[in-house]
Parts: structure tokens; C-alpha cells; sequence
């Protein structure tokens, strides 16, 4: 059994912008939560704290969002 509640390595999410355009707006990210610990996401307005969110809990809005990566 893993220490870990929450691990991700690498996570990239990117938006259909029309074929063949894709925008990445989330690149590279890595988080470890341990069972138990608390943590909490802060930053700016629009800084991507909502689209890391339902990346990890895979509930992007389909078929604009989609996660590439990690």
C-alpha cells in the first residue's frame, strides 16, 4: 500500500482549439499528497487552479478538454 493518497507526475492538459490547433494550459505538473496531510491549491484568478482540479479528478468537459500526459 502506497504513503501516498495523491500522486501525479508530469500531468499535462491541453484544449481542442479545431484541428489541427491544440493549446497545452497545463504543463509538467507534479504533486505528492500523503495520506492524511492537508493541502491546499492557492493562486491568482485564472491561474489554473480549477482546470488542475478536475484534471485529476477526470471530469473535463469533453471533447474541448483532455488530459495528454502524466
Amino acid at each position: 500500500m502506497s504513503d501516498y493518497a495523491l500522486e501525479l507526475a508530469g500531468l499535462e492538459k491541453a484544449y481542442n482549439r479545431g484541428k489541427p490547433s491544440e493549446v497545452v494550459v497545463l504543463r509538467g505538473a507534479t504533486l505528492e499528497v500523503k495520506r492524511g496531510e492537508v493541502v491546499a491549491l492557492v493562486g491568482e484568478s485564472g491561474c489554473g487552479k480549477s482546470v488542475s482540479a478536475l484534471a485529476v479528478m477526470r471530469l473535463l468537459a469533453k471533447p474541448a478538454g483532455r488530459i495528454v500526459g502524466g
